[in-house]
């Protein structure tokens, strides 16, 4: 273990259908949306286990209670945890408030971005090792996919609109409000709508030495062509 002292949140929801990527339901539908989120999640999780950096928790929604989070914790060496909150801010805050008063760094992503590599997380953990106290990956729509902190304030995450093209921008000017010390990695894209996907497959499985990504494209571009 590389970063005993950090760890790793992993948010995701149950892959139940009419609720996990919905935006993708007019391509997929609802079942093969559902589908697609679990693919994106297991890949996810195969990426954060890749190279045993810290200790991951698997903070799940609506509870733990899923089959598909027992079957995650079969495959990967995690812990379950449950989100609380009224909304992602709230819980995104709980999760990390919790997390930081008994560890060093706690960085939180989600599952939607496939392009959020081992190396990525490795940097963010390194980058927390220091004097840094924030760090993010700025998402190509105004978002994040990830966020690291050594230091907790609230007000990072209240009165947002996540999944809004601002939340990146009015982040990053509290965190200069409150005169913290972060950094920015480079920005990335993440999978929310039809377009996200067509993008996503367009990338060539020969180009890609890492098997996972390979198996990913292959779940993609098959519920893609099931759809149709």
């Amino acid at each position: 273990m590389h970063f005993p002292e950090t760890r790793l949140l992993v948010f995701c929801k149950a892959p139940v259908a009419h609720q996990a990527k919905t935006r993708l339901m007019p391509c997929l539908g609802a079942e093969n949306a559902a589908r697609c989120h679990e693919a994106l999640a297991l890949h996810t999780l195969q990426r954060c286990t890749q190279q045993a950096l810290c200790p991951i928790e698997l903070w799940c929604a609506p509870d733990t209670g899923h089959p598909f989070f027992k079957h995650c914790q079969k495959l990967f060496p995690l812990s379950l945890h449950e989100q609380q909150g009224k909304d992602l801010g709230e819980r995104m805050a709980h999760a990390l408030a919790t997390t930081l008063r008994k560890n060093r760094a706690a960085i939180l992503i989600g599952t939607d971005c496939p392009l959020l590599d081992s190396a990525r997380l490795r940097q963010a953990c390194e980058i927390l090792q220091g004097n840094t106290d924030a760090v993010l990956t700025p998402t190509t729509d105004g978002g994040y996919a990830l966020i690291g902190l050594r230091r907790f304030d609230s007000t990072l995450f209240h009165d947002l609109e996540w999944g809004g093209p601002e939340v990146f921008r009015t982040t990053t000017q509290r965190l200069q409000q409150l005169q913290w010390r972060w950094h920015a990695q480079a920005p990335l894209w993440d999978i929310d709508v039809p377009a996200d996907l067509d993008r996503l497959r367009a990338l060539e499985i020969e180009s890609h030495r890492d098997p996972h990504m390979s198996e990913l494209l292959l779940n993609i571009d098959n519920l893609c062509k099931n759809s149709a």
